[in-house]
C-alpha cells in the first residue's frame, strides 16, 4: 500500500522541488559549446549547498556526482566530465536535493546551441508528453493511465519509449512506490490517490526503444546510437487535477537560456 503525504510532508517536497528547479535554471544558463558537463556539475553543487541543501545523487548507490549529465544518445544517469559540448548537442541534466529530510527530483534537456528541426521535434514532443502524463496524474486514475498518456503522445510522432526505465514516488527517499511507466494501457497499474507525490519522467528516443547500460554500470544508451530526451516533473495526486510542485519557469521565461 503506498501511503499519501500529509500536507506538511507535501510542503517540505515543495521546498525542495522549487530549489531542484532553480538549479536546473542556474546549469541552463551555463549551457552552450564549449562547456564541460564537468563544470555544469560543479556550478549545481555549488548553488545547492549554498542553499542549505545536499546533492542527494552525489554518493547515492555509489554515484559520483551531483547531477546525471546524459549527452545524445545516453538517455540517464550519464556522468559528468570533461566531454566539451558541441553545437548541436543535447544534455540532460538530471538534479537531486535533500533539504530537511525530504527529496527533490527533476530533469531538463537543453538544446546545445542550435539543433536540427528533428531534434527539436524529440525535445519538444518528449516535454508534451509529460505534461500530458501530469494530465492523467488525477485520483481514481493508475499509473497505467499515466504511461498510456505518454506512450499514446509520442509513437504517433515517430518516436519510441524506453521500458527499462520508468518516474516514482518521492519522499524521506528518492525513489519509492509507486513506479510510473511511461508506456501502458489506461486502466492498469497501482491506483493513484489524493496525496501521493510522484514523478513523472518521460525517455524518448529520436529512433528505437531498445536500449544498453554502459560498463561502468551506469549510463543508459540508446542501442542505434540516435538522440534521447527527458524531461521530470514533481507533482501531487489530486482530485480532479494534479499539482505540480516542481516547474521549468524558471528556466523558460529566463531569456538568457537556450531551451
Amino acid at each position: 500500500m503506498v501511503k499519501p503525504k500529509t500536507e506538511e510532508e507535501i510542503e517540505l517536497l515543495r521546498e525542495n522541488a522549487i530549489l531542484v528547479s532553480k538549479t536546473l535554471a542556474e546549469v541552463g544558463r551555463h549551457v552552450a559549446p564549449g562547456v564541460t558537463t564537468k563544470a555544469l556539475n560543479d556550478i549545481a553543487e555549488q548553488f545547492i549547498r549554498d542553499h542549505g541543501a545536499i546533492p542527494s545523487f552525489l554518493g547515492y548507490e555509489g554515484f559520483p556526482a551531483a547531477l546525471c549529465m546524459s549527452v545524445n544518445d545516453v538517455v540517464v544517469h550519464g556522468f559528468p566530465s570533461d566531454k566539451v559540448l558541441k553545437e548541436g548537442d543535447v544534455v540532460s541534466v538530471d538534479c537531486g536535493t535533500l533539504y530537511k529530510g525530504y527529496q527533490g527530483d527533476s530533469a531538463y534537456t537543453f538544446p546545445v546551441g542550435e539543433v536540427d528541426a528533428e531534434t527539436r521535434k524529440l525535445l519538444d514532443a518528449t516535454k508534451a508528453s509529460l505534461y500530458k502524463g501530469i494530465e492523467a496524474a488525477v485520483a481514481g486514475n493508475r499509473t497505467g493511465d499515466i504511461g498510456h498518456a505518454v506512450q499514446s503522445y509520442v509513437e504517433p510522432l515517430g518516436f519510441s519509449v524506453v521500458r527499462e526505465l520508468e518516474g516514482h514516488g518521492l519522499g524521506r527517499e528518492m525513489h519509492e512506490q509507486p513506479g510510473v511507466p511511461n508506456y501502458g494501457r489506461r486502466g492498469k497499474g497501482t491506483v493513484l490517490l489524493a496525496g501521493m507525490v510522484i514523478c513523472i519522467e518521460p525517455m524518448i528516443n529520436a529512433g528505437g526503444k531498445s536500449v544498453y547500460l554502459e560498463r561502468n554500470g551506469w549510463g543508459v544508451r540508446t542501442c542505434d546510437h540516435k538522440k534521447s530526451a527527458h524531461y521530470e516533473l514533481t507533482v501531487v495526486v489530486r482530485r480532479g487535477q494534479a499539482e505540480q510542485l516542481s516547474t521549468f519557469d524558471f528556466i523558460e521565461k529566463d531569456p538568457t537560456i537556450n531551451f
